[in-house]
């Protein structure tokens, strides 16, 4: 696929370029790149930390979806990342819902932001910050130092990271397009790294058994009389790392 490339030293964000770039005119898709951001976000309404030497980049997308579906678009980016990735003996996990994984560590991440109309998304710009060579600190971890550690010479640059996960980006989104979320949300499910691992609720400890199509973590409660499998919405809980 052929798309604009728009890169910039710095700026606030990524997700804020793009915004702009569409005031503007720009149409769907193109993508924007940051050597650092001084004002990125993450899940929560974290700070993301942009050093320089990460990768920081945003694609825009006019999918057309019901609202309602818009949890599919980060299935898809983080499924189709972590799928390129593997390829390149990375073993990248995902934590609901949106982080890559490392070494049970963070290695990047993913924000979505959409603008709506007539209940259907008509726009939609995906936020990937990835750790390359950038300082990090607990719980993350940077690809170089993962890849030296293990003698990889995988991946070399800054800029084949960034065509590796555009690869992914543009993969899975054709991919949900054309099939829909089934093969995509089985793909991240492959992926998921906390199913089996348990976690507590309200003074009781559950176990995690999957993902809906919604997005809604599936956990499995148990107690002496009885087994009861709840769903909960994303925002309302947070896994943390090992």
């Amino acid at each position: 696929m052929n798309y604009p490339i728009h890169n910039f030293e710095q700026i606030p964000s990524t997700n804020t370029a793009i915004w702009e770039l569409i005031e503007k005119g720009e149409k769907p898709p193109f993508v924007v790149i940051a050597k650092e951001q001084t004002a990125g976000k993450g899940q929560w309404g974290r700070i993301w930390q942009s050093n320089p030497n990460g990768l920081y980049l945003s694609l825009a997308l006019s999918p057309n979806i019901p609202v309602e579906n818009g949890i599919h678009l980060t299935f898809c980016s983080a499924y189709g990342i972590t799928f390129e990735l593997r390829k390149y003996g990375i073993p990248v996990e995902l934590k609901w819902l949106n982080d890559l994984i490392l070494n049970k560590r963070k290695l990047g991440g993913i924000k979505i932001e959409t603008k709506v109309k007539n209940n259907l998304i008509k726009t939609a710009v995906i936020g990937v910050g990835i750790n390359w060579q950038n300082e990090v600190f607990k719980p993350g971890i940077n690809l170089q130092s993962f890849l030296k550690d293990n003698n990889l010479n995988s991946i070399k640059t800054l800029e084949e990271l960034t065509n590796i996960t555009l690869s992914g980006l543009f993969f899975a989104y054709e991919t949900y397009l054309k099939n829909g979320i089934k093969p995509i949300l089985s793909g991240y499910l492959d992926y998921l790294n906390s199913i089996g691992k348990t976690i507590e609720i309200n003074g009781n400890i559950g176990i995690i058994t999957g993902v809906t199509s919604k997005g809604e973590l599936k956990v499995r409660l148990s107690s002496q009389n009885a087994t009861t499998e709840i769903e909960l919405p994303h925002g309302t809980i947070s896994i943390g790392y090992d």
